[in-house]
């Protein structure tokens, strides 16, 4: 019974904005703002002129490259900081400091470094991922027991032997969790770094359609399609939290 109300409840909640959301419109009257069948009819039109899937593609070839760069460098960082105080007492200042700035900021940095392209978006991207990565790497490995160490030495294992097979996998629960946190904050990004100048993609296209002639009904239309890939891309991350091999770090819900 449980399975069929965890999905039946977020529908049900759907189905209920979107009659708000319809009444709304029509209440108002407004011209502007689209009405759902309008954007049901605006992603229609998108999917008909080829326009939506290439926008969808580049979007998500921006993200998978800048979080994959973001997980290179995040995952070692964190356990380098988690690991060793005095890596923590050097890195970490830098890297509180830096976290707390949005990677919008940095567009003109980017820009500056890289011209406008992939090579920016891509940065933009890296620096959205990295710290969420690397601070709950490094939570993750501060949080072991020291009993979970001391077992590892017991069986002599050599300090990176210890780092691969006893703290890596037990830190790797609060890992997932940063990775998950760290995937949604370089969606969120990719958009904004593809409206400021890049003309491809999801972000794009939402500039591209408020600029021509105003279809504000384009225009949501490609937010919503924005919205189901976030939520899709954060599902796949939880499926992930919940293998078998890494179940036993969370709670049972």
């Amino acid at each position: 019974m449980r399975r069929p109300a965890a999905l039946l409840l977020p529908l049900a909640t759907a189905a209920a904005l979107v009659a708000l959301w319809h009444l709304a419109v029509r209440w108002s009257g407004a011209t502007v703002f689209p009405a759902p069948g309008d954007v049901v009819a605006a992603l229609a039109e998108l999917a008909r002129n080829g326009v939506l899937a290439p926008a969808v593609a580049r979007s998500l070839a921006r993200v998978g490259s800048g979080y994959l760069l973001a997980l290179l460098a995040g995952v070692p960082l964190g356990m380098l900081m988690g690991w060793s105080a005095g890596a923590a007492q050097a890195l970490n200042p830098v890297v509180q400091v830096l976290r707390p700035i949005s990677p919008i900021a940095w567009i003109p940095v980017a820009i500056v470094l890289f011209k406008v392209g992939d090579g920016a978006a891509v940065f933009l991207i890296f620096l959205a991922a990295l710290f969420p990565i690397a601070v709950a790497t490094m939570n993750g490995v501060r949080s072991l027991p020291p009993m979970v160490l001391q077992a590892g030495r017991n069986f002599g294992l050599s300090p990176p032997a210890v780092l691969a097979r006893v703290v890596f996998p037990a830190a790797l629960p609060q890992v997932l969790v940063g990775l998950r946190i760290a995937l949604g904050v370089a969606w969120l990004v990719v958009v904004a770094a593809e409206m400021s100048g890049i003309e491809s993609g999801l972000g794009y296209l939402v500039i591209d359609a408020r600029n021509a002639g105003k279809r504000y009904d384009l225009v949501v239309a490609a937010m919503v399609v924005i919205g189901a890939i976030g939520l899709t891309l954060d599902l796949l991350a939880r499926r992930v939290e919940r293998l078998p091999a890494v179940r036993w770090g969370f709670r049972s819900d």
